[in-house]
């Protein structure tokens, strides 16, 4: 039997050594290479940083699987069990050429239902954490649960480049609801962009292409609050690959999908 809240608090100590490592690693030069493009960026500290986790998680919790966007965990094909979901540094180009903006994101799950998630703003020191049926914290404190919004005053994050031809989503579907929210935010980390809506800081986020370490722990904490996420055209997330990600407070995500995305398909 998993007590969660020990677990919590563990994972609340681990984080902020990691964060304390990061900070530490910004005086020296970095080690930048690419993944599967040329602004797919990854670091030594992103490398480091998962293992510091997997390390703590593998001589503390052996039973326990990792899926980290680095590739030192398991290889994951169910979702049986407890998971933890890593990105070490989630906005790698944000913390590689700006120092800021990018966060840790951890999100544990037990037989697939979302139990912890965290996002940790390093530079900012600024922790969102949530644990199942307890609430959310913003560094401690609660968080309020999400209010509705009408989509007149809605501001909605989202990267410039949906509103342009591309090969995920025609852009006309976006356009549409950028004529009619208040206002769009881009901050280059979907962690972020996640808590922020946590916070009513956004009341909503969208993006097209993520991996489930980008979003799993944003979905554990919204989800608390009483906020939705799931793909863009409604259906549920996955552990198990990637896809949209549509993330909104109570109300406002299902009117956006009523009015704007209702013939959106998802595109693999």
């Amino acid at each position: 039997m998993i007590d969660w809240l020990v677990l919590d608090r563990e994972i609340k100590i681990w984080i902020q050594e990691a964060g304390e490592r990061i900070r530490h690693s910004l005086q020296n030069k970095l080690q930048i290479s690419t993944k599967s493009n040329p602004n797919d960026l990854v670091t030594n500290v992103d490398k480091d940083t998962e293992q510091f986790f997997i390390e703590k998680i593998r001589s503390t919790y052996p039973g326990h699987r990792i899926l980290g966007e680095e590739g030192g965990g398991d290889e994951i094909t169910d979702v049986r069990g407890v998971i933890w979901v890593i990105d070490p540094i989630d906005g790698t180009m944000n913390f590689v050429h700006m120092h800021r903006n990018f966060t840790i994101s951890i999100g544990v799950f037990g037989d697939g239902v979302g139990q912890l998630g965290y996002i940790y703003d390093v530079i900012h020191d600024e922790l969102y954490s949530a644990v199942k049926g307890k609430g959310a914290l913003f560094n401690d404190q609660p968080i309020p649960r999400l209010e509705e919004v009408s989509i007149e005053k809605a501001i909605v994050g989202m990267n410039p480049i949906w509103l342009t031809n591309n090969r995920r989503i025609d852009p006309e579907y976006l356009r549409r609801l950028v004529k009619d929210i208040r206002g769009t935010r881009s901050f280059g980390s979907a962690a972020l962009e996640m808590g922020y809506v946590a916070c009513g800081w956004l009341d909503a986020y969208i993006a097209m292409h993520l991996s489930p370490w980008d979003f799993a722990a944003g979905w554990v904490i919204v989800e608390e609050l009483g906020g939705k996420a799931t793909k863009l055209n409604g259906e549920p997330l996955s552990l198990l690959e990637k896809s949209s990600l549509f993330v909104a407070k109570p109300g406002l995500h299902q009117v956006i999908l009523d009015n704007y995305l209702q013939n959106y398909v998802e595109k693999n």
